[in-house]
């Protein structure tokens, strides 16, 4: 299950956003992915009047968790930390509630849309990282 997804395991901001860069994943892209990610837990909590009742005013804010409107040193990793918060959700409660068979069939959808992106990826390449190291202070 973890292998499948970039927040699953001990993921933080940072392998989300390596996941992202690996990937070549424009900030626009990445908005997609997290979009994708949003709607589809959405759809799973709505389905289920529990977490329907628990989670589903916090998910109808876009995007989802404490560090939603963060976007960390100024370095565009405002997605990869709202995919951590959410995939920390995702992973803990909706995928643990999936069939072995409905855990594969989003494995399937998602590497469908992945390619989808990496696709998009390669017509609008993103920018190159910056001379000033991600992780320095400035």
């Amino acid at each position: 299950m973890g292998a499948h997804f970039p927040f699953c395991g001990r993921a933080d901001r940072v392998a989300v956003y390596a996941f992202f860069e690996r990937h070549g994943l424009s900030f626009a892209l990445q908005e997609k992915y997290y979009r994708w990610w949003h709607e589809w837990a959405q759809r799973q909590v709505m389905a289920d009047p529990h977490l329907q009742a628990c989670k589903g005013p916090e998910l109808e804010r876009f995007p989802y968790g404490q560090h939603a409107f963060h976007d960390f040193h100024l370095h565009q990793y405002g997605w990869a930390t709202a995919l951590a918060d959410l995939g920390a959700f995702i992973q803990g409660t909706l995928l643990p509630r999936l069939s072995a068979e409905a855990l594969e069939r989003l494995a399937q959808e998602h590497r469908a849309f992945l390619s989808q992106l990496e696709a998009e990826a390669l017509a609008a390449p993103r920018s190159p990282a910056p001379e000033v190291g991600r992780y320095r202070h400035t």
